[in-house]
């Protein structure tokens, strides 16, 4: 490090560094680009800034940061709780690089009511956007089937399920009504003050006054058979049969926990040899929910490591898309702990507490569970990190790379060429960042070199590149994209997928089967591919990138392919003039096979369109069901 201390650059941000405030506050670590590497806190900003320009020991992880350093603000706070809230609130709109993030492992199922809809929906959301319109309910344990009782729930009351834009546009009723399965309020066909009556009553069954909802669903079975409704009747009965299995589980499960114990989460975390994990076992409505697991490596962290837990803690909380607990369950050391009190009470007004006597056993058992999930994963070598970081030895690289872009080149029957873009953060996929590139079609045909050009130089125009570029593909594609690399002056690593030659012709017919054994990862420079099943956890990590690349690929040609064969062949449906045309493909997001077994109602329901049209469309679709039919016999 010593040579390192003396370059001129680390002298001037020394010096700079040495002017500093003695105040508590933030500082943000950033690049000869101006973009933030890292975000961090300080009791003493002179001090904790210093200390990385000095010529103390640090880890190898934050000497290569620093050695990207060519500037830093910092922002002054009055106390430590206003530091806390500060960095977090940096972290989230920078997203550095050095710093650590961790994404939920996994969301649950939430009722909504959104009230600025005209006649509201209940809607099934994992992911809720809060609002002051929006009535919450849930969240609810995930294979409770709750999307199935929902369903039920508004088939019962004939509430609308359409969207909006339907709702808007539609000038007489949907089959949905026909069947007696909604009141169509989209024509005016219930009050406002009806419909809102019933979906009060639909509510309860998720407010916990369930028998309020089934004792009304009830009276309408006795009065529909009463009035000899007797299909009306019979499918009332078994939506209650239905809803009364839900809400007998339910029950099941919440007798598990004390009555006395409120919403509230208990977080723990073990700290081994060489990663931490943190458990999250989640209480909601006196249920056991379930439980969120997270982790991170020892050597990403630049702070104490109860002080990165910490960290995550606010992060996680003050980012959750999941309903909040009252009280946080947890035993951090005195003067971290009055920390994360104060700041969580203020900024989100939860309780953090010590477990006393009460919670003493659900604590162990959630610090048992963070113990045994890191020692699982890594006996079964599933840790992302074990993956990363051989991809770091195998490619001669400073530090662990964390951002993975893998490419599928795809032409699709010798016409309509495209490529997929996939992102993988720290292990994970990034689906934020997946990105479709409809690519020009060329005289000469399938020309890899001349594609995977034209994706690239698109690709660079925005810039932040990834650490490591993945190709489907072997020497050739591999050799392609460094040509292209080349040509636009940069440095970044490429690795090829593709499976031993040998083998190909077995997996020809099996293109969904995986055989991982037979996997390679041809590396630039190395005189044989690398055999992925040696490191399952890099072996994971590379097979799933180039199964979503294949995925994203489909989905982009199924939804191009049915929009083209649609444009075409309603063309041959007498009635669709210009302007019905293009809103039926504005919507258009089934297969010519899965519009193929719709009935005509459905078919008038689905592209809002009349019996008559509906019917003439029935045939045409029928026709082309049956010439691809025959081609497949052929072939």
């Amino acid at each position: 490090m010593n040579d390192f201390v003396k370059t001129p650059y680390i002298v001037k941000l020394l010096e700079k560094a040495r002017s500093l405030p003695t105040k508590s506050g933030c500082y943000l670590m950033k690049s000869n680009d101006e973009k933030v590497l890292y975000i961090g806190k300080a009791k003493n900003l002179r001090s904790r800034v210093s200390s990385y320009f000095n010529q103390s020991q640090k880890s190898t992880k934050t000497e290569y940061m620093v050695s990207h350093v060519r500037d830093f603000d910092f922002i002054m706070t009055d106390t430590d709780t206003e530091a806390f809230v500060l960095e977090n609130n940096l972290i989230k709109k920078h997203a550095p690089k050095y710093n650590i993030r961790m994404r939920d492992d996994k969301s649950y199922p939430y009722v909504v009511i959104d009230g600025s809809e005209p006649f509201p929906r209940l809607l099934y959301e994992r992911r809720v956007k809060r609002g002051s319109h929006k009535e919450v309910f849930g969240p609810f344990v995930v294979g409770s089937n709750i999307s199935e009782v929902l369903k039920i729930i508004r088939k019962s009351f004939q509430l609308r399920d359409c969207t909006l834009r339907e709702f808007h546009s539609r000038k007489e009723p949907c089959l949905l009504y026909q069947i007696k399965q909604c009141s169509g309020p989209c024509v005016g066909l219930i009050s406002k003050e009806d419909y809102d009556r019933d979906l009060l009553l639909a509510s309860h069954f998720f407010k916990g006054r369930a028998k309020l909802s089934i004792d009304v669903l009830q009276e309408r079975m006795e009065k529909a058979a009463e009035a000899e409704e007797f299909e009306m009747a019979a499918q009332l009965r078994d939506n209650i049969s239905l809803l009364q299995q839900f809400l007998d589980v339910s029950d099941q499960k919440n007798a598990e926990i004390d009555k006395g114990v409120p919403d509230l989460d208990i977080l723990a975390y073990y700290i081994g040899e060489e990663e931490v994990d943190i458990s999250l076992y989640l209480i909601r409505n006196h249920m056991l929910l379930g439980h969120k697991n997270f982790n991170f490596p020892l050597s990403d962290c630049e702070e104490d490591v109860e002080d990165e837990i910490m960290n995550f803690v606010f992060q996680y909380y003050s980012q959750s898309h999941d309903t909040l607990p009252s009280i946080v369950v947890t035993d951090f050391q005195s003067e971290k702990f009055k920390l994360l009190e104060e700041t969580m009470k203020e900024a989100m007004n939860i309780s953090v507490r010590t477990p006393g006597r009460k919670y003493a056993s659900l604590l162990e058992l959630t610090k048992d569970h963070a113990k045994e999930q890191q020692r699982v994963r890594i006996s079964n070598e599933d840790s992302v990190f074990v993956g990363l970081n051989k991809l770091k030895e195998l490619l001669n690289l400073k530090e662990r790379p964390r951002k993975l872009e893998c490419y599928d080149i795809a032409i699709f029957q010798g016409t309509s060429p495209a490529a997929s873009q996939i992102v993988f953060i720290e292990g994970r996929e990034d689906r934020s960042q997946y990105r479709h590139y409809k690519l020009q079609e060329r005289p000469e045909g399938n020309n890899d070199f001349a594609m995977m050009k034209e994706v690239l130089s698109r690709r660079i125009k925005h810039g932040d590149l990834p650490d490591v570029f993945i190709v489907d593909g072997g020497k050739g594609q591999v050799s392609s994209f460094q040509a292209v690399l080349k040509e636009n002056n940069l440095d970044v690593p490429v690795v090829g997928i593709a499976k031993e030659k040998s083998l190909k012709s077995k997996m020809r017919f099996k293109s969904e089967v995986v055989n991982k054994s037979d996997e390679r990862l041809v590396i630039p420079g190395r005189a044989n591919p690398y055999i992925l099943n040696k490191n399952k956890s890099l072996l994971k990590i590379i097979v799933n990138m180039r199964n979503e690349a294949h995925r994203f690929s489909r989905r982009l040609h199924h939804k191009g392919e049915s929009k083209r064969v649609m444009s075409s062949w309603l063309d041959m449906v007498d009635g669709v003039g210009p302007k019905k045309r293009e809103l039926m493909l504005a919507k258009l997001d089934r297969t010519i096979e899965e519009l193929g077994v719709m009935t005509s109602h459905e078919l008038m329901s689905y592209f809002d369109v009349n019996e008559k049209i509906a019917m003439k469309m029935l045939t045409v679709l029928k026709e082309l069901n049956e010439e691809a039919s025959d081609l497949s016999e052929d072939s």
